[in-house]
């Protein structure tokens, strides 16, 4: 039998040295880089996997299976893709384009919550402050018929509004027997979450409408965290179960702050936890930006925190939505005062974000407006999370909402009474 020849043998040890010596420098650098480790495998992972289960502060988190698989394509179009995401959430914001053309309300964060909702093996829980999207309700009857337990809580006004797109949608829910349960007050239960399985949920500015989805600027988030997926499901227990809405909810339960690896997050509910008072702490707490953009801010505890901070010397930029800007309650006039760098929007239909993004680091986001109506009588929640990548990517949604309104399109205003329910603008 012919020997292998010592040169050959020697070529293949060099070889495997050389293998063993990049692998070895590979794992100290990733361990040694966890930040880029971590661009790494999101940019190569097609889609999140697992769920994070999060811990109070004290401890850190553990991995947990997923609420149901990814979305997939709805009968909409093909599935919007995540602006970012992470092992434990996808962030989207809507693309509205001028003029608006039906051919382009496809394939949104529509599809994406008809995904989430496919999902669901046990309960879905949904609080929706407008509500007008076909394809959500049909998925949401379909779970109901393949027997997940589906629950719904509105607003008296969306439950009897006169809007045939709201009628209809609502048709699909009551036909499915899934029940629905209104605020029946003057103040507006302004909540827009979907909890499915007591294990994820979506939230964010964005309501489950045409209009929201391909007019307005919005966000939403899906956040793969059991326990922050929990104080969300307390939170609709108290409206679904109790009938308790605005100032008669009692004190949230569970802890208000989570951590999830290094990340920490807060979650807070109005009018129970004092929201306002949250926000403007973490205002107060900015050494070099505040950028925000706004629908509505009349909050004189915000804004004056705000101007506080503008006065210490750190950075203020901000977008308020055109509609409303202008009165005397609005933060608008008294930070022009300042001469500060503030705008109003230039979106022909609505901006719509309720966000401050902190020093690039920390992103305040929900439903929650910046208004004393939001703090004191709605329904409404609010995230706050220290993520440089969540709050960049904020960043980014800012910058082009900025951009669009410094070069408004030459388009005449179209706002629609379809496009928001106009009790979210009172001060």
């Amino acid at each position: 039998m012919p020997r292998l020849s010592s040169k050959k043998w020697s070529i293949s040890q060099f070889t495997l040295l050389l293998i063993i010596i990049g692998l070895l420098a590979a794992v100290y650098f990733f361990w040694t880089h966890p930040d880029i480790a971590t661009q790494v495998a999101d940019a190569l992972l097609p889609a999140p996997t697992a769920a994070a289960q999060a811990e109070p502060t004290a401890g850190p988190a553990r991995p947990r299976p997923t609420a149901g698989p990814a979305p997939t394509a709805g009968p909409a179009g093909p599935t919007a893709k995540p602006e970012l995401r992470s092992a434990w959430y996808q962030l989207f914001f809507t693309s509205p384009r001028y003029p608006d053309s039906p051919d382009y309300h496809r394939g949104g964060i529509d599809t994406q919550l008809v995904g989430f909702v496919n999902g669901a093996s046990k309960t879905i829980d949904v609080a929706a402050y407008d509500f007008d999207l076909d394809n959500v309700a049909t998925a949401l009857a379909r779970a109901a018929g393949r027997g997940v337990r589906v629950r719904m809580v509105t607003d008296t006004d969306t439950l009897t509004s006169a809007n045939q797109r709201v009628q209809r949608a609502l048709a699909i829910v009551k036909r499915a027997k899934i029940p629905i349960v209104d605020d029946q007050r003057p103040a507006i239960m302004h909540h827009k979450f979907v909890v499915v399985d007591d294990q994820a949920l979506m939230t964010g500015s964005w309501n489950l409408t045409d209009g929201d989805t391909y007019r307005l600027n919005n966000n939403a988030i899906r956040l793969d965290v059991p326990a922050l997926a929990h104080r969300y499901t307390l939170e609709f227990e108290k409206m679904f179960t109790d009938r308790q809405f605005g100032p008669a909810k009692p004190a949230s339960q569970g802890q208000p702050a989570l951590t999830v690896g290094k990340t920490r997050i807060e979650s807070y509910f109005a009018p129970e936890d004092n929201v306002a008072e949250q926000v403007a702490a973490r205002i107060r707490r900015a050494k070099q930006s505040i950028h925000f953009m706004a629908f509505s801010f009349t909050s004189d505890v915000i804004g004056k925190a705000v101007r506080d901070m503008a006065k210490a010397g750190v950075r203020v930029s901000g977008v308020f939505e055109n509609t409303g800007s202008e009165t005397q309650f609005s933060e608008y006039g008294k930070l022009r005062k300042l001469k500060l760098d503030v705008l109003q929007d230039g979106n022909p239909y609505l901006m719509h974000h309720k966000v401050f993004v902190i020093d690039g680091a920390t992103v305040i986001f929900g439903s929650f407006n910046f208004s004393n109506n939001a703090d004191r009588e709605n329904d409404e929640n609010l995230l706050i999370i220290d993520d440089p990548r969540l709050a960049q990517a904020f960043e980014a949604e800012f910058q082009r909402v900025r951009a669009v309104a410094l070069n408004p399109p030459k388009t005449k205003q179209l706002i629609a009474p379809s496009d928001t329910g106009s009790a979210e603008l009172l001060p």
